[in-house]
């Protein structure tokens, strides 16, 4: 009985030994299966969002990033990007002085309508308008803009959209300079389908980069806290700024220093921000979030994501050659060659921990003679393994973003003597080369 007892109790012991390695088993290779988010979780309250480094377009989170949603007054990073690109075209100047028109005089008076309040009979220098659009959102001052750059609205709404499409911005429509829904301009408003300017998260991104790239100096003024208007007049009137991150407002965030809040009863409250920080720059948009202070809040979570997990890091530094491609070939040079070495340090954002590994490419120029040293002679591009080019802001950012290759010494034009003498040379040696492979 006592051999039977525990042979029992030995194949229960092993039954319940068997059950609870084969449930472990079974839970290990469920912790083994589970799959790897491939962003942070950061349970953002906002309908589409997406963070970006600058200077790399590297995506770093996204949500719903490619639908295209109502923006209201992000719209006018487009206005402010045009008008910008009127002044340095020199169409206009940032001194001339603009009359209030009817059209702007009739947007100042619409109730709940961001403005400076202008009035017939009164005029002002485009920098000033174009500090009301930037830091106060003005509508009034945006369409008077809208009018001096294109002559109408409608005529600069055309310039919107053909710019947007020039800079790869796929999911985006304007109906309006300003951003107001065109259906409530009075007896201006415009007859469509469309009465919302639609943008999508990506798309204000792009926008807002390109601003940043081509024209830096508009960050002088996006990060502005404060507006005054009428400066010394009886009228002088003033107002703080609607991005609210900026130094000094409640929901400041350190580094921030642009760019552009929306709000309309379609579009939520939207925020395309931008922030510095360790020679990092960021670009961050919300869009529909559900309150003022919201927006700002999500923003800074994509920031202290960001900020907090990656950094830029020197990959190679200035004036070195790249291996693999040290020299460049040269037409009608005293040499045939030139050194290529790199013009400014070379930066990519990595994951902070963790060790990418990137595949440099240099693509050079068709050279000719003569090359002075510092010429740019190409490109070289820095690939991340793994990486796809899906995990940048736009598809060239893998493929044509990079630092420029530069001349390592100058290289003068050869006489038409030594090129003689080098194309018989060089006919023979092709020649005789050929022979040899009969």
């Amino acid at each position: 009985m006592k051999r039977k007892t525990w042979t029992k109790r030995l194949t229960g012991l092993f039954l319940s030994v068997a059950v609870f390695a084969t449930a472990m088993g079974g839970m290990v290779s469920k912790v083994e299966a589970a799959p790897v988010a491939s962003q942070a979780n950061l349970q953002l309250e906002a309908k589409s969002a997406i963070l970006v480094e600058a200077s790399t377009g590297r995506v770093i989170y996204s949500k719903d990033p490619d639908v295209a949603l109502p923006v209201a007054s992000m719209s006018k990073i487009m206005s402010e990007y045009l008008v910008q690109e009127a002044v340095k075209q020199k169409k206009i100047n940032w001194d001339d002085v603009v009359p209030v028109s009817e059209y702007a005089f009739y947007i100042a008076k619409i109730s709940d309508s961001s403005g400076v309040y202008l009035n017939l009979g009164e005029s002002f220098t485009v920098k000033q308008l174009s500090e009301a659009m930037t830091i106060v959102s003005a509508n009034d001052a945006t369409v008077l803009l809208a009018e001096k750059v294109a002559g109408s609205e409608a005529a600069f709404v055309e310039m919107m959209n053909k710019k947007a499409v020039e800079l790869g911005m796929k999911n985006t429509m304007f109906v309006t300079s300003t951003g107001l829904p065109a259906n409530e301009l009075g007896p201006y408003s415009v007859k469509t389908d469309q009465v919302e300017n639609l943008m999508s998260a990506r798309d204000s991104a792009i926008l807002a980069r390109a601003l940043i790239r081509d024209f830096p100096e508009a960050l002088e003024v996006s990060k502005k806290t404060n507006f005054t208007f009428r400066t010394g007049t009886p009228q002088e009137w003033s107002k703080k700024s609607f991005n609210w991150m900026l130094p000094g407002l409640i929901s400041y965030y350190p580094g921030v220093d642009g760019l552009k809040t929306g709000h309309t009863l379609a579009a939520g409250y939207c925020f395309t921000g931008t922030a510095v920080r360790d020679n990092m720059r960021l670009i961050s948009v919300v869009m529909n979030t559900d309150s003022n202070t919201k927006r700002f809040a999500e923003t800074r979570k994509l920031f202290d994501y960001g900020f907090s997990n990656y950094k830029l890091t020197k990959q190679m530094d200035k004036n070195v050659p790249v291996k693999g491609f040290e020299i460049a070939p040269v037409k009608n040079g005293v040499e045939v060659t030139v050194p290529a070495v790199t013009g400014s340090e070379v930066n990519m954002i990595t994951k902070i921990g963790t060790e990418a590994k990137f595949t440099p490419t240099v693509t050079f120029q068709d050279l000719t003679a003569p090359i002075t040293q510092g010429q740019v002679v190409g490109k070289i591009v820095l690939k991340e393994e793994g990486m796809k080019d899906t995990d940048y802001l736009q598809p060239e950012d893998a493929t044509k973003a990079g630092v420029d290759v530069v001349a390592g010494q100058a290289v003068e034009e050869a006489s038409w003597i030594r090129l003689f003498f080098r194309s018989i040379i060089e006919f023979f040696s092709n020649l005789f080369s050929s022979g040899t492979g009969n």
